[in-house]
């Protein structure tokens, strides 16, 4: 049941403007248990997407709280399909994993509650940790 609520959000939201590379990119990332690049993305889609159109797609996707943006150790940007998100409400206060030796780039389950001092409001969470996977440890 709640698989359905969350598609439900995604197909609403991709009626406001969509089209076939906005199809082959949300398909892409929805199939994928993984954080991906767009490098990813772009060598799975072929030529049926242009780099540009990824990148901006990604981009949008993340404003309209489809996917979130993880920035990895290796300096590189990747995107994971969001659960429990929208446009307004747009939350990631956990960890990402990067396995070393399968370079699967997961998200962690549990949400980390970090206190500010009085005053600081916190925009942004960007936890990363690197080593090796289940199955590759």
């Amino acid at each position: 049941m709640r698989l359905y609520r969350i598609n439900i959000f995604y197909i609403c939201n991709m009626i406001k403007r969509n089209t076939k590379a906005k199809q082959l990119i949300l398909d892409s990332l929805k199939n994928t248990k993984s954080a991906v690049s767009q490098e990813i993305l772009q060598k799975e889609l072929g030529e049926s997407v242009d780099r540009a159109t990824i990148y901006r797609v990604l981009n949008s996707f993340c404003d309209d709280g489809i996917v979130h943006k993880i920035l990895s150790d290796d300096g590189k940007f990747y995107f994971a399909f969001c659960v429990n998100c929208s446009e307004k409400i747009h939350k990631h206060n956990h960890f990402h994993f990067r396995c070393l030796q399968c370079g699967k780039i997961e998200c962690l389950p549990n949400e980390v509650e970090v206190k500010l001092p009085k005053g600081y409001k916190s925009v942004n969470f960007n936890g990363f940790i690197s080593g090796y996977c289940s199955t590759c440890s």
